[in-house]
């Protein structure tokens, strides 16, 4: 994930001031250099990296911690404000009809990211369009295309006209009942006259409502030269910052933000269509901090569940807190859990689980659980109608005709069996509970009774 270095190199460097009251001078300076070789090996910027640094030495020796606020929390809470600061607002994008041109260089993820936009507009309500315009990249049709088809989405290009700026005008008659018109062009492998004169003639032709720069998240200190360009060409709104889980840089895409005034619109942290986040920087900070993103997960969870319900319908989650919780019920817990996305992003976003705890993972552990989950996934494919809604009548002779049957051992067998038993325990606790019941109980289970970080970041208001 993004700046990953940076956020373990901050939890460490944090853990120092565990137990203190109050800060030293050589406290503060230990943590400063610390972001510092962070951000700069991040590829952030020079003069933004000393700016930021600059703001968090000074407000943590000037100000006084809150009564009662230990040093750690104290510095936490300046680092947090400081760096969401530093990444700005979201860009602004409202769900109303407009056309959105996307710029960037090749490679850079630009028609995988018109499909992800698409889809995210189309769980919003809203029928959005992509119009394909590249004529320079062999492929770029058929990927486009293909893209849109998964998105669901629908999709105008051209492939047997050479005329980009033609395409993008008649794609938007064609498609002139989308509400929203996402306009895909073509890139270089660096920035070259002919690419800037096509896309300023495209921006003429379409009139964008707004444009987004499409970047790497390893771009790179060469972030700031093409960032500068695409701005004085054809204006830069916002930001789409790809390819998020294969690196743990990113800070390129800071500088392209701070370079064009502009914002972050979107991240791209997967392959698939779905793999698109709509920036937050409140969550994104939060979550690089090992703090979670309550946000973000709830709407990944939604999603997944409403997902998981369209393909059976019978299946009501709901279901689970008012009888037995079968391994049916464990079996769609996991498909949903499946679409939520990679499980080391999804742990990311839980308060406490993400961050310094899977800092002290070892690094296969996530693959090793999801590999653990598939086998799952297979046993349970292995059942019997009766075996899956009643997991009690299964004895050592089906225990090990399943194993056969699933390609797995008797002992795996047995730790699913075990699993469905901790969830079934967890699960009645909740059953027969009010919902203030409810919301009592997941506070204590958060160590949220008050006094903490949550109080001093705004009553429980904040992303902590």
């Amino acid at each position: 994930m993004v700046l990953d270095d940076l956020g373990t190199s901050l939890r460490s460097s944090l853990d120092k001031l565990q137990g203190k009251s109050r800060l030293s001078e050589s406290d503060v300076e230990e943590i400063v250099k610390e972001i510092q070789r962070s951000l700069l090996s991040a590829d952030v910027d020079v003069s933004l990296v000393m700016e930021l640094s600059d703001s968090i030495k000074s407000r943590a020796l000037d100000e006084e911690p809150p009564g009662g606020t230990t040093a750690k929390d104290h510095v936490l809470k300046i680092v947090y404000e400081e760096m969401v600061e530093l990444v700005g607002d979201s860009t602004e994008l409202p769900l109303e009809n407009q056309t959105i041109l996307l710029a960037g260089l090749q490679g850079s993820g630009k028609t995988t990211s018109a499909a992800k936009m698409a889809w995210w507009f189309s769980k919003k309500g809203l029928r959005p369009a992509v119009i394909q315009t590249d004529t320079f990249r062999p492929g770029a049709y058929d990927q486009a295309k293909q893209m849109c088809e998964r998105a669901e989405v629908e999709f105008y290009g051209d492939p047997d006209n050479d005329d980009p700026v033609d395409i993008a005008r008649t794609g938007l008659e064609e498609t002139e009942d989308a509400d929203v018109h996402i306009v895909d062009t073509a890139g270089r492998h660096a920035l070259e006259d002919d690419l800037i004169a096509e896309i300023e003639e495209i921006e003429g032709a379409v009139d964008p409502d707004r444009s987004l720069l499409v970047l790497d998240a390893a771009i790179g200190q060469g972030a700031k030269e093409q960032a500068r360009q695409f701005e004085e060409s054809i204006g830069i709104e916002g930001v789409m910052i790809t390819k998020l889980d294969g690196t743990a840089k990113g800070g390129g895409a800071l500088t392209a933000v701070n370079e064009t005034d502009s914002s972050i619109a979107f991240l791209g942290t997967g392959e698939t269509v779905q793999d698109i986040e709509r920036f937050e920087p409140s969550g994104f900070i939060s979550r690089l901090l090992g703090m979670g993103d309550l946000k973000q997960l709830s709407e990944r969870v939604e999603r997944a569940m409403q997902e998981t319900q369209e393909e059976d319908e019978d299946w009501d989650p709901e279901d689970m807190l008012k009888g037995e919780f079968t391994l049916k019920d464990m079996k769609k817990q996991m498909d949903a859990m499946n679409r939520m996305g990679p499980l080391d992003q999804v742990m990311d976003m839980i308060p406490g689980l993400g961050g310094g705890m899977m800092d002290q993972l070892p690094d296969d552990a996530m693959d090793v659980t999801q590999d653990r989950m598939r086998k799952f996934e297979r046993i349970m494919d292995s059942m019997t109608d009766e075996e899956l809604t009643n997991p009690r009548v299964v004895g050592q002779s089906r225990t090990e005709r399943i194993a056969r049957g699933s390609g797995t051992d008797e002992e795996t067998v047995q730790q699913l069996l075990e699993q469905h038993s901790m969830m079934e325990q967890t699960i009645s606790q909740f059953q027969g509970m009010g919902e203030g019941d409810m919301q009592r109980m997941m506070k204590k289970m958060g160590g949220g009774e008050g006094g903490g970080l949550g109080d001093m970041m705004g009553g429980g208001k904040g992303p902590f």
